[in-house]
């Protein structure tokens, strides 16, 4: 920006540009103490210049927190979000997963986890008006092989799932082509897979959205109890290699993550329903969930439980944290089409 629309003394101006400070923004590169030295101006010179440039960035009025929140229109980047192919999920998390940081979704086997993973890799492919990103997916793959029949079987499903998008428009989408798989059977193979492959893809747009399936088991399998301090260092660097990969390309990380029973002291009183679920904890401990942005628990209740109607078991997808989420949950149920959330049983 011009220097001369600031509202200064043409001495303080002057000054600034045999500095060869040569826009608004460069001066506010420096700090006082260094603009008294490059200028030669005095203290008082040097804070009315700052308080011009700051005042000339941001414009004629102050804006809030608030403003920010509700002013979608000027700020669309902060609110887009990636759908999970489902209304009653996506009001959930407030339109679906953010694309800055990684989110978890952890749970016990059978709960639901690769069935949500997969409806993903097929949800980011659609346009951006109904909730996609128009690219693809990169599926890493640590313990399972791929499930490349369910996946299938959902793409012959979207027309069914995916009722609120025109038919030519699902027809014309080739998802099978646009979903890139990866096998890792360490974590060398785990971080030179998301250092080098993963970014390849997205810097290219072929992909704007990961997915680790899951995130454990190669840390379970390379260090043992003994190892503790090498593991959190391991998870620190995949951690931040995920953090950046997703900022830098606006791309959501979701990391699939199993679960431990935690130890808990006995009680005399008599465990209310469902208290079998709230002693599970995600693998990885607190390393692991500092590099989170949110956190995600897909529980599934058996009749036995006393959360489960007649003999039929019931999932439920938790909000265990995020900033910009409450602690929150609804049920949800698998079926051939893929997952859907159950319509009026969002709680919080």
């Amino acid at each position: 920006m011009d220097l001369d629309h600031l509202d200064l003394n043409p001495r303080i101006i002057i000054a600034v540009k045999k500095a060869k400070l040569k826009s608004v923004k460069e001066v506010l590169h420096f700090s006082g103490p260094d603009l008294q030295r490059l200028t030669g101006l005095s203290s008082s010179d040097v804070q009315h210049l700052l308080s011009a440039a700051s005042s000339h960035l941001r414009g004629s009025s102050v804006l809030t927190a608030l403003d920010l929140r509700v002013q979608k229109e000027r700020f669309p980047a902060q609110h887009q979000r990636l759908s999970l192919g489902c209304p009653v999920l996506d009001r959930l998390l407030r339109g679906g997963l953010p694309l800055d940081g990684i989110t978890e979704l952890a749970g016990r086997s059978s709960a639901g986890k690769t069935q949500l993973a997969l409806q993903l890799c097929l949800a980011v492919q659609f346009p951006r008006r109904h909730g996609g990103l128009e690219a693809g997916a990169v599926y890493v793959c640590t313990e399972d092989a791929f499930p490349s029949k369910r996946l299938q079987q959902l793409i012959t499903q979207q027309q069914r799932l995916r009722t609120d998008v025109p038919g030519d428009v699902v027809g014309k989408i080739r998802f099978g082509d646009h979903i890139f798989i990866e096998h890792v059977a360490d974590v060398d193979m785990l971080l030179e897979c998301v250092s080098k492959k993963v970014p390849m893809l997205l810097s290219r747009g072929l992909a704007r959205l990961l997915v680790i399936d899951s995130v454990a088991a190669p840390f379970r399998c390379d260090f043992d109890g003994l190892n503790s301090a090498p593991r959190a260092r391991r998870l620190q660097e995949l951690g931040a290699i995920l953090r950046r990969l997703s900022a830098a390309f606006q791309s959501p990380v979701l990391c699939i993550n199993q679960v431990t029973e935690a130890m808990q002291e006995r009680s005399a009183a008599p465990a209310p329903p469902g208290a079998r679920e709230e002693r599970l904890c995600p693998a990885l401990g607190i390393t692991w969930s500092n590099q989170l942005l949110m956190r995600l628990m897909a529980e599934r209740h058996r009749p036995e439980d006393g959360l489960a109607p007649l003999a039929r078991p019931t999932r439920t997808l938790r909000v265990v944290f995020a900033p910009h989420l409450p602690p929150s949950f609804c049920s949800y149920i698998v079926s051939a089409e893929g997952v859907r959330g159950t319509p009026a049983t969002e709680s919080s």
